[in-house]
């Protein structure tokens, strides 16, 4: 069989491919399946922490109506699991009404149609820096602007949200949305505070945007108090004026593998949604509906998360404790309260995506920063995952990791000793010939 020239079609493709990038956890795959590597780059959740057992039961459950498991639904998602999403939601706070729940192919795909609703080309997006990277994958399909705004442990920085808003207004950007990840942030891990989740409220109310709160990890919190989402600020300060759009998915709290997620907005966003999901995938799968319905109604799920939690809070501290124990003075790190992610910033001289094959090639992989930016920034940062490799596990990649880079610092100390040396030779050099003239 022939080789197919894959730049064969160049000339037909869509503009907007041009601005499609792949995820970099996503390019990692391959290696990270390696026998021997210890993998600190997937966000996966431990799906071994689930059980058979558990997984059996459901199956049971949903074989007494497996022609409905087998069927199409409505696109909006069965009454059944938005009933279940409403109950998930309360549990984080948020009063939500079935009618305002749109179920999802994973959360992902709510990012997709929220991007396919509000963008045209040329728009702006306004988003933490870092920010999630399967965000921007999708986002960029319909080819915007984003503008990063910097974050502190606090996260995002309302100051600069703000100045980031009236410059885009003078230069005739027109942004349409602010895009964030509260609640221990991917990939930063940090968390936004109260006191900035009202600030960013009130700048989408100057600007008159949209705000997509993402709210993958909210109930994986190991330490501290719960903070009420945008959402129910919202509703709170302002009886229901609706400019949140909420993003939730089972993924982190269930499993990734049944792909549902779920978006919460106003009706007149959801139909707009409705009519953009009738064009990419119909509906979301019964079956995987029917799985969550089950296991939500008949299970102590809030036992599962808090399962989960406590697991992940065990990895955390090993991670934190080996970084403390292992890296360089010179390297610094987010300490977050939940979630599944750290985030490493090295000196700024060193680059992550350079340095990746020599931590491949002992056996450590993680995500190099420059991903989670639109732009070059995050080159000496790196996003290090925790939940899915054993504490023992974790203190020995991280050991690895911290020789990589003492090796790469070290290599730098000796080019600029060298470069130095070399200076002050060709200055003898000079100075000995002037001498004989």
């Amino acid at each position: 069989m022939p080789l197919v020239d894959l730049d064969r079609f160049d000339f037909l493709y869509a503009n907007r491919v041009k601005g499609m990038r792949s995820a970099a956890t996503r390019d990692l795959m391959a290696t990270l399946s390696r026998p021997g590597i210890i993998s600190l780059a997937g966000g996966f959740p431990d799906t071994r922490l689930f059980g058979e057992e558990a997984f059996r039961e459901i199956s049971k459950n949903i074989a007494a109506d497996s022609a409905q498991a087998l069927q199409y639904g409505p696109t909006a998602g069965l009454e059944a699991t938005k009933d279940v999403i409403a109950d998930v939601m309360s549990a984080e706070g948020i009063h939500a009404s079935q009618e305002d729940i749109f179920t999802t192919t994973g959360a992902q795909q709510g990012l997709d149609l929220v991007a396919k609703v509000f963008l045209d080309e040329g728009d702006a997006i306004l988003c933490e820096g870092p920010t999630y990277a399967g965000a921007l994958n999708a986002f960029a399909a319909y080819r915007p602007r984003v503008l990063h705004v910097p974050m502190d442990r606090a996260g995002i920085i309302p100051v600069a949200a703000r100045e980031g808003l009236k410059k885009a207004r003078k230069q005739g950007i027109h942004v349409k949305f602010i895009y964030t990840v509260p609640n221990f942030q991917n990939p930063a891990g940090v968390t936004m505070n109260g006191e900035r989740r009202r600030e960013l409220l009130q700048i989408a109310r100057e600007f008159d945007l949209v705000i997509i709160e993402d709210n993958p990890y909210g109930m994986l919190r190991f330490e501290g108090e719960p903070l009420p989402s945008l959402s129910a600020i919202e509703k709170e300060e302002e009886g229901g004026v609706d400019r949140v759009v909420y993003l939730g998915t089972f993924s982190k709290i269930f499993a990734p593998g049944v792909r549902l997620g779920w978006v919460h907005a106003q009706p007149g966003i959801l139909h707009k949604i409705n009519v953009g999901k009738q064009g990419a995938d119909l509906c979301s799968s019964n079956l995987a509906q029917m799985m969550i319905t089950s296991y939500f109604q008949h299970a102590d799920w809030r036992a599962y998360v808090k399962r989960l939690t406590s697991v992940y809070r065990e990895r955390r501290n090993a991670m934190l404790d080996s970084l403390a124990e292992f890296m360089p003075k010179e390297v610094h790190w987010t300490h977050p309260e939940g979630g599944l992610f750290v985030w490493a910033t090295m000196p700024s001289y060193l680059d992550a995506t350079t340095m990746l094959p020599r931590a491949i090639s002992r056996n450590v992989a993680y995500v190099p920063g420059e991903g989670f930016y639109a732009g070059s920034e995050g080159k000496n940062c790196m996003r290090l995952n925790f939940s899915f490799v054993e504490p023992e596990k974790i203190r020995r990649g991280i050991e690895l990791l911290a020789e990589v880079i003492r090796d790469h610092m070290k290599l730098r100390s000796d080019l600029e000793r060298g470069s130095q040396q070399g200076s002050r030779q060709e200055a003898r050099r000079s100075s000995a010939v002037g001498s004989e003239g």
